[in-house]
C-alpha cells in the first residue's frame, strides 16, 4: 500500500514534468510530451520505465482540473490486504540482487527458486520483474546532459525567483547574544528582493513565514531557484510549492555559480550593510530587522543597477506589473501555507500535535487523517487545526479544555456530592438550563462524554 509520503512524491515528479507546460515554458504541448517520454522516467515507487506522451498529457489535464491532489496516485482497492512479495520476502530478493548485480532477473528468479525462498506456484517471474523495478537499485543513472548546469536569463518579473540564506550578526536575545540568518528572495528579471527577514533558526519554519511574506508582497513566481540544502529539499516545502503551481529548481551541487545573482545581493549586504553596523547598538532582531528594511528600501531597491538600463530594481519590477499573480483569496492562501502531519484520531476522538490534545468528531475516531496548522494554533484553545482525508478538508480539531472537561456535567450519571438516586431527565434538563447550549444537552446520548468544545464544534456545524 502507498503511504502518504509516497503518493506525494508521485504527484510532485508528474508535477516536475508538466509544469514547464504549466508555466508557459513551452511552445508546443505535443512536441514536449514526445520529448520528455523519449527516454524512461525514474518514478518513485514506479521505478524506471516508459511513458506514452499521451499519459503525461493525461496528467496535465488532471491537474488543471484537481490540482496537485490530482496527480496522486489513488489508494489500492485492496488497501490493507497482503501483497504477493513479503516485506522479509523482498529484503532477500534484493540482497540476492545485490550479490549478483549482472545476472539477468530470469536467473535471480530461478537462485530464490533454488533456495527455497520463492514458490513458483505462488510468485511468478513478472510478480518478481515488478517489484525488481519498484526498488531503487534499480534506477538508471540520470543522463550527463541532465546534469548540465542551465543559465536562467528571464525577461519578465515573477518568472523566476532565487533564494537562499546569508549567516548574520550576533544579536541581543535576551541576556544572549545569538546567531541569526538572513533569507532573502530575489527576482531574477528585475533583481528586486520580494523579501528578506534575519531569524534566530535557520530551520523550515523560518523559511515557510519569510516565503509567505514574500508571496503577499509581491505576488506567486512560476519557478523557485535554491541550493540543495536540507530544507529546500523537505517535503513539505515541495508540497507548499507544487499548491501554489510553483516549480522548484535546485542548483548544481557545489556549483553555486547558477545563483550569482542572489550571492551578488549577500555580497552587497555585507559591504553596504553589516560593514557599517554597530551590532552593539542593535536591541534584539527586531531592531536589526527594521533597520535592515530601511536600508534595503532606500539602498538597494530603489537604487539604479548597471545591469537593468538605469532603472531601478523597483521601477523595472513596476513597469511589468500587469504580469504579477497576486493572491486575493487569503483564507486560500493561508491553508495552503500550513504545517502538515498523519495522525491516527484515539478511540476518545482526540489527536496529539507536538505534545498539545485537541479533539474532534466521535466519527473520525480509529481513522488515519492529515492535520493541517499553524504552530501557533498549538498555544490557543480558540484556533481549531484542519482534518483531512484523502486530500479533502473534512472537519477540525479544537484543543481539550481540560478544566471544562472536569467540571462539566455528563448527562447519565450522578454527580460526585449526589447521595441520593435524582431523576436523570429533570436534573439534566435543569443543569441544562444554567447554559447557553441545553438544545445541543438534549440531543447527546448518554453514554457520550462531552465537553464546551466538542458543543461549540456542533453549535458552529
Amino acid at each position: 500500500m502507498l503511504d502518504e509520503n509516497t503518493r506525494n512524491a508521485v504527484a510532485l515528479k508528474r508535477f516536475s514534468l508538466i509544469s514547464p507546460v504549466l508555466n508557459g515554458q513551452v511552445t508546443n504541448n505535443r512536441e514536449y510530451y514526445a520529448e520528455v517520454t523519449e527516454g524512461s522516467i525514474d518514478m518513485p515507487y514506479y521505478g524506471v520505465k516508459k511513458y506514452a506522451p499521451k499519459t503525461v498529457e493525461t496528467w496535465y489535464t488532471d491537474y488543471m482540473r484537481g490540482g496537485l491532489d490530482a496527480l496522486k496516485p489513488r489508494p489500492r482497492g485492496d488497501r490493507g490486504g497482503s501483497r504477493k512479495i513479503s516485506e522479509e520476502i523482498g529484503e532477500k530478493i534484493i540482497e540476492k540482487k545485490k550479490i549478483h548485480p549482472k545476472a539477468p532477473n530470469t536467473i535471480i528468479y530461478e537462485l530464490l527458486i533454488k533456495d527455497g525462498i520463492l514458490d513458483p506456484t505462488k510468485i511468478s517471474i513478472s510478480s518478481l520483474y515488478r517489484y525488481l523495478k519498484s526498488q531503487p537499485l534499480n534506477s538508471a543513472p540520470i543522463a550527463s546532459e541532465e546534469k548540465e548546469m542551465k543559465r536562467f536569463s528571464h525577461e519578465y518579473v515573477n518568472q523566476l525567483t532565487q533564494t537562499d540564506l546569508l549567516y548574520g550578526p550576533y544579536v541581543r536575545d535576551g541576556k544572549k547574544r545569538k546567531q541569526t540568518y538572513l533569507f532573502a528572495y530575489l527576482d531574477d528579471a528585475s533583481r528586486l528582493i520580494t523579501h528578506a527577514q534575519f531569524y534566530f533558526s535557520q530551520n523550515f519554519e523560518s523559511l515557510r513565514l519569510s516565503f509567505k511574506e514574500a508571496v503577499l508582497k509581491r505576488g506567486i513566481p512560476t519557478l523557485i531557484y535554491t541550493d540543495n540544502a536540507k530544507i529546500y529539499r523537505s517535503q513539505q516545502f515541495e508540497l507548499l510549492l507544487a499548491s501554489l503551481g510553483c516549480s522548484l529548481i535546485h542548483s548544481q551541487v557545489y556549483v553555486p555559480n547558477g545563483r550569482g545573482k542572489i550571492e551578488r545581493f549577500f555580497l552587497t549586504v555585507r559591504k553596504r550593510f553589516l560593514s557599517v553596523l554597530d551590532t552593539d547598538k542593535i536591541k534584539g532582531i527586531d531592531d536589526l530587522n527594521n533597520k535592515f528594511w530601511q536600508w534595503l528600501d532606500a539602498d538597494y531597491n530603489k537604487k539604479k543597477h548597471s545591469a537593468l538600463e538605469g532603472l531601478s530594481p523597483l521601477d523595472f519590477f513596476m513597469l511589468q506589473v500587469d504580469r504579477i499573480k497576486l493572491c486575493t483569496d487569503t483564507k486560500a492562501l493561508d491553508e495552503k501555507f500550513l504545517l502538515r502531519a498523519k495522525r491516527k484520531v484515539a478511540h476518545d476522538g482526540t489527536i496529539s500535535i507536538d505534545k498539545a490534545l485537541f479533539e474532534t468528531k466521535m466519527k473520525f475516531a480509529g481513522m488515519h487523517v492529515q492535520v493541517r496548522y499553524e504552530p501557533s494554533m498549538l498555544l490557543t484553545s480558540s484556533s481549531p487545526v484542519l482534518i483531512y482525508v484523502d486530500d479533502k478538508k473534512v472537519g477540525v480539531a479544537k484543543r481539550v479544555n481540560f478544566h471544562d472537561n472536569a467540571h462539566m456535567k455528563r448527562r447519565g450519571r450522578p454527580t460526585s456530592s449526589s447521595t441520593k438516586a435524582v431523576d436523570s431527565n429533570s436534573s439534566s434538563i435543569d443543569d441544562a438550563k444554567n447554559t447557553t447550549y441545553d438544545n445541543l444537552l438534549a440531543g447527546l446520548p448518554l453514554e457520550q462524554t462531552i465537553s464546551f468544545t466538542q458543543m461549540m464544534n456542533e453549535e458552529e456545524n
